[in-house]
């Protein structure tokens, strides 16, 4: 008999937590890492449209990071000891770690001083959508907590960090084809 996908044990309207436990599905921790998982998918999107064999191994190294800030915050908070740093809990050298990628891509290819129109390339428009849900991502974890999650200050600050990332990666997927609001 071949395994099913489908356990019904979410149709009371609950999901499991990492480590054990259950929210209901509409917890503001499941909406900021479910924010998490459709980033990660968003940045498949971008991956797929990238002729850049660099910049694809970097976003696919940023997918696999997503899985570590989602089980950040998919934990039962009362299991986080459980958590290993790099593996299933966000690191402060892991937002270090995107901090020097922002500094080394503006470098590379200072910001103009001008507001970019996203859709010049398939990759940088992707890019730029999965800088809005990761932008989401974070409001969503700030929620949480405000409500009483366990958010990481790690996890939030690498949430914001991926942001500005995924802008200036955009910026780098358009080369020189950005449209701006004053062209």
């Amino acid at each position: 008999m071949a395994s099913s996908i489908y356990t019904k044990t979410g149709d009371d309207g609950t999901t499991g937590l990492f480590h054990g436990g259950r929210v209901s599905k509409a917890d503001a921790i499941v909406d900021a890492y479910g924010a998490v998982d459709e980033l990660t998918a968003v940045l498949g999107v971008a991956r797929a449209a990238c002729p850049d064999a660099d910049l694809a191994a970097d976003l696919l190294a940023l997918q696999r990071e997503l899985f570590v800030v989602g089980a950040d915050l998919a934990t039962h908070p009362e299991r986080r000891d459980k958590l290993e740093d790099g593996v299933s809990r966000v690191s402060p050298a892991m937002v270090a770690a995107l901090e020097a990628r922002i500094d080394a891509e503006i470098t590379a290819r200072p910001l103009r001083p001008v507001f970019i129109v996203p859709g010049s390339h398939p990759t940088e428009a992707a890019l730029d959508l999965a800088r809005t849900v990761a932008r989401r991502a974070e409001r969503c974890a700030i929620a949480a907590s405000e409500r009483g999650a366990h958010v990481s200050d790690d996890a939030r600050r690498y949430l914001n960090r991926l942001s500005d990332l995924l802008f200036v990666l955009a910026r780098r997927a358009a080369g020189d084809e950005e449209p701006t609001s004053r062209g």
